[in-house]
């Protein structure tokens, strides 16, 4: 049986400022047909459109920090959704201020959207629990930047257990007990005895998960939040060129994204947020290679499939 989608779209991989091959900051993640929006910089639903992405799939947008390569593209992003008949719910996590924002922006323009908008505030206290269902959780937790921000964790839920039909049979165990066996739970079979579910399931496949590490100084305190991930996005605007700057401005290198990495045991890291100073970015991975391996640079339009 095919597993449920965990697919990851980059869709903006640039810093402050875009360049022509480069867009601010955003990405959507599917995770069993369940679609977020992470950061929505300038243009991002034009990026959603060139990709083929259908963004009126998306009900729950991320919003990390309320610097403008973040989330300036939400004002015209939601307001299509209202021009093209959305009517389902969205569901934005977010600080406090950026509802502000936006109903300025909804009061002057006149503007009164089809559809509701249920606004969750994030905190940068801990690490929170934002969102849960059958299929996913995904948590904030908190980065050290100039202003406000946070990450975001995305972890799926274990998966049922699978059923061994052949050993149903051999140990005469009733097809009604199918559904607590996927729970893991033992069953009493047709003639009275216990067994062990041990003996009648397969293990599922391992749960996947994806950390989102947005703007950041270097910062050891994260690596408990994001231990273990399969995928971990940690931004790298700089090189070690420019090592100060980073440290001025809240930012990280390509090293320090490594190493975060390394700590962590995350099995694969992607670097991103490249400043536009940067036109080749192949000298990220050489920086940061020494220090972990598994490394991949985010770029428009690129899908890990995790």
């Amino acid at each position: 049986m095919q597993r449920q989608a965990f697919e990851l779209l980059v869709l903006g991989s640039s810093s402050a400022a875009p360049t022509t091959h480069r867009n601010p900051s955003a990405q959507l993640l599917n995770i069993a047909e369940r679609f977020f929006l992470i950061d929505c910089g300038e243009s991002t639903q034009i990026q959603l459109r060139k990709f083929k992405a259908k963004f009126q799939k998306i009900d729950h947008i991320f919003i990390s920090h309320l610097h403008g390569d973040h989330f300036f593209g939400l004002p015209g992003l939601l307001s299509s959704m209202h021009l093209l008949g959305r009517k389902q719910a969205i569901t934005i996590y977010a600080p406090q201020e950026l509802k502000g924002i936006m109903d300025l922006l909804n009061t002057v323009s006149e503007t009164r959207m089809n559809y509701p908008i249920n606004w969750h505030f994030t905190k940068d206290d801990k690490k929170n629990l934002l969102f849960e269902d059958d299929k996913v959780k995904v948590f904030s937790f908190p980065m050290k930047h100039r202003i406000f921000c946070t990450g975001f964790l995305f972890e799926e839920k274990p998966l049922p257990r699978k059923i061994d039909k052949a050993a149903l049979e051999k140990y005469k165990v009733s097809v009604a007990d199918i559904q607590r066996l996927r729970n893991g739970e033992d069953v009493v079979n047709e003639e009275g005895k216990k067994i062990k579910n041990k003996l009648l399931t397969i293990d599922p496949a391992e749960s996947r998960s994806y950390a989102y590490c947005s703007d950041t100084i270097y910062d050891e305190d994260l690596v408990k939040h994001i231990k273990g991930v399969d995928l971990l996005y940690h931004e790298s605007t700089f090189l070690n060129d420019k090592a100060e700057r980073a440290k001025e401005t809240f930012h990280s290198t390509a090293e320090q994204a490594a190493k975060i990495a390394a700590a962590a045991k995350v099995k694969q890291l992607m670097l991103g947020h490249y400043s536009a100073r940067y036109g080749d970015t192949d000298a990220f991975i050489a920086e940061a290679e020494p220090f972990f391996k598994n490394i991949l640079l985010a770029s428009e339009g690129k899908k890990i499939k995790i």
